[in-house]
């Protein structure tokens, strides 16, 4: 396994692990569905940390995302290209959040790996700065960090 793999690996399982806390303690995007909501009322539970945070790797991580957000895979023509455009946000930390998600979408539905890594640094600052965001916001939120404590002994 290389470096980059690994990370791989600890993104998506910290993505994974912090996804399901969301959905164990309700943050849901709507009833009928068991699918995550990183915005709404936990971008505003975490807002300080991301926006406010005194914590210089925080800061640095917020900073890369905004100054160099990853890009969307999309379809245009018929080919496979990558969109600049922005999500729908309302907040920094709504477009932190989803930003961190796109990095996720990305990986897993192999926008940025196809047997190796497209731009490979921009893949591991990419990914290395979403864990801080999620580890940030997990260790801010009490009812996230009980939940992620409590998977974690079973």
């Amino acid at each position: 396994m290389t470096p980059l793999d690994a990370l791989a690996f600890d993104f998506f399982r910290e993505f994974a692990r912090c996804e399901y806390c969301l959905k164990a303690i309700g943050f849901l995007k709507d009833k009928k569905s068991a699918e995550a909501n990183w915005v709404g009322r936990f971008a505003q539970d975490v807002q300080d940390v991301i926006e406010n945070s005194a914590v210089t790797e925080v800061q640095a991580a917020v900073k890369y995302f905004l100054d160099n957000p990853p890009r969307k895979q999309v379809v245009k023509n018929s080919q496979l290209e990558w969109d600049e455009t922005l999500p729908d946000y309302q907040n920094k930390t709504e477009l932190v959040l989803l930003l961190v998600c796109r990095v996720r979408n990305n990986l897993f539905h192999g926008g940025k790996f196809n047997g190796r890594y497209f731009e490979p640094q921009r893949s591991e600052e990419l990914m290395t700065h979403g864990l801080v965001v999620l580890r940030a916001c997990r260790e801010a939120h009490s009812n996230m960090r009980l939940a992620y404590a409590e998977r974690a002994d079973q």
